[in-house]
């Protein structure tokens, strides 16, 4: 992923807008690989087009934008050339953008923004002022705005495409350079510290990015830390990469789950016994609390514990002394404390389940992992990277998803997270076999059952009967379920102005499944542009 506020930052760059920006009075800015919008949204960023400023400051001037880039997107994944010249928003009003080139992928596009040609004429400017004032800006403003944008002839415009793509060549080395640093660095690190490190977290989402930038924080600090999530969704994982990447590195990580012992057991799990404290103990035993002394203690399923042991663990974290089962002296331990639970803490509570001290001595830092199903757009990376582990763990060549394989994967709700999903994967590895394609026969029922009907309920049951007027309710059920497929996100198109995000949170789908959608049944705007015409 770039960092655009280090590209931003680079002399080079800076002084290539303030070129552009001088001499053509365009706006340069950039969109990463999904195509959100850098820096815009800051509010003192600093305008060179007058009229984009009064475009920015209308409460949609951001969806204009987007819109804009929305469809620069789809222009290049349909095109191998480098770069596409757009009319704009506003008719006759241009803009041009290039893509950002890193290894052969595409990691997002310089924009440079607005002007017009000079085959523009008086009346086509007219047309742009009357369209910004019937979206709310006063005609005077509209006016000023537009007189200030250049007519482009095609020599200018040349030199302008030319100097956007020293700025596109630059991030892309810079890029790849610092790529290749990091990648140095990785290697020259230990392997203990190499399989822990929060980058082996994976996920680009949203929400994963914030678990990281949380994580970093914490990490050198001696705080108590709650991890709380669904079940497969990596607690452990982070406890590890928390203790790996803390100043107890060096020492022991132990990890104990609380619900695989009955409370005595887990007593002496936990603090040890001495000789002959019951039935059975023929020797002293170390707890591990003992035995993570100076490390890290991961106690996963603490909302399983007894009221008992959640004194026993509450004396711990306070004071740091323990009693050994059968013990008459207490012992003292230096150790960092990590918990993990499943459950709602807060109700049990209420509940008289669980000791309101505790919670809040374990709950010093919280840690709340999202669910699969709430950064689906993780769902293709986390199979890349699982496909490509197995295939290697198992010496096979590496296989490959097919289209369709990878979309009912993105459909499905993964209700047991990451590890469903990963044992799905080194499964379909396994039936795989001598094929180097992984397709959709070779999926379990269950995935295979909830792409096919998980598009029947969603936020759209209240109109779901116009829908379904549309549909042939003869012939198979699958049949049908592609046609209320298609009509739901030819419509849903519409209605969002073809925004593909806003729609696929509307669908409760991926983005990226719903592009996958869009293309397989040709839903692309100017397939709709031509179904209009005819």
């Amino acid at each position: 992923m770039i960092d655009w506020k280090s590209i931003k930052e680079l002399h080079v760059n800076k002084k290539l807008e303030q070129i552009i920006g001088g001499w053509y009075g365009l706006d340069i800015f950039y969109a990463d690989e999904q195509g959100r919008v850098q820096f815009i949204q800051q509010s003192d960023y600093p305008y060179k087009s007058p009229f984009f400023k009064l475009q920015m400051s209308q409460g949609f001037g951001h969806d204009w934008l987007e819109a804009d880039v929305e469809k620069v997107f789809e222009t290049f994944a349909n095109q191998s050339q480098d770069w596409v010249e757009f009319e704009s928003f506003f008719p006759q009003a241009y803009g041009y953008a290039h893509k950002v080139v890193v290894d052969g992928d595409v990691h997002g596009s310089i924009f440079a923004y607005p002007y017009f040609k000079d085959t523009c004429t008086s009346e086509d400017v007219e047309k742009v002022v009357k369209k910004m004032s019937e979206c709310g800006v006063s005609e005077q403003d509209a006016r000023n705005a537009v007189s200030k944008m250049k007519k482009f002839s095609d020599k200018e415009f040349d030199k302008m495409r030319e100097l956007v793509g020293i700025v596109a060549e630059e991030v892309a080395t810079f890029h790849s350079e610092i790529s290749k640093r990091e990648s140095r660095i990785m290697d020259l690190n230990s392997e203990l510290s190499n399989k822990y490190r929060y980058h082996n977290l994976i996920g680009k989402s949203k929400k994963m990015q914030q678990v990281y930038h949380l994580l970093s924080k914490v990490s050198g600090s001696e705080s108590t830390i709650l991890i709380q999530g669904e079940n497969g969704t990596g607690k452990e994982m982070v406890a590890k990469a928390i203790h790996y990447n803390s100043t107890r590195k060096d020492s022991v990580f132990m990890a104990v789950n609380c619900s695989a012992f009955n409370d005595n057991l887990l007593d002496s799990e936990l603090f040890g016994h001495v000789k002959g404290s019951f039935t059975g103990a023929v020797k002293d035993k170390k707890g591990v609390f003992e035995v993570a002394n100076g490390g890290t203690l991961f106690l996963d399923e603490i909302g399983d514990t007894s009221p008992s042991m959640q004194v026993k663990l509450l004396r711990i974290l306070q004071e740091g002394t323990y009693m050994q089962v059968g013990a008459t002296t207490p012992k003292k331990v230096n150790v960092r404390v990590i918990a993990a639970t499943n459950k709602p803490l807060k109700e049990m509570i209420a509940k008289g389940e669980f000791r309101e001290d505790l919670y809040y001595r374990i709950n010093v830092i919280n840690v709340a992992l999202p669910s699969l199903k709430e950064r689906q757009e993780d769902i293709p990376i986390l199979m890349d990277y699982f496909i490509q582990k197995r295939c290697e763990e198992a010496g096979k060549p590496l296989k490959t998803f097919s289209k369709k394989c990878l979309e009912k994967m993105l459909d499905h709700t993964w209700p047991g997270n990451v590890r469903e999903l990963q044992n799905e994967v080194e499964r379909l590895v396994v039936l795989a076999g001598e094929e180097k394609t992984i397709t959709p026969d070779m999926l379990s029922s269950r995935i295979l059952e909830s792409s096919e009907g998980g598009h029947l309920g969603g936020s759209h049951s209240s109109s779901g009967g116009s829908f379904l007027k549309g549909v042939n309710t003869n012939g198979s059920l699958k049949e049908a379920l592609e046609e209320l497929e298609i009509l739901m996100i030819r419509e849903g198109l519409k209605r969002c102005g073809f925004n593909k995000s806003k729609l696929a949170k509307e669908l409760g789908i991926s983005r990226a499944g719903l592009i996958m959608k869009v293309d397989k049944y040709g839903l692309d705007k100017r397939a709709q542009k031509r179904a209009v015409g005819e």
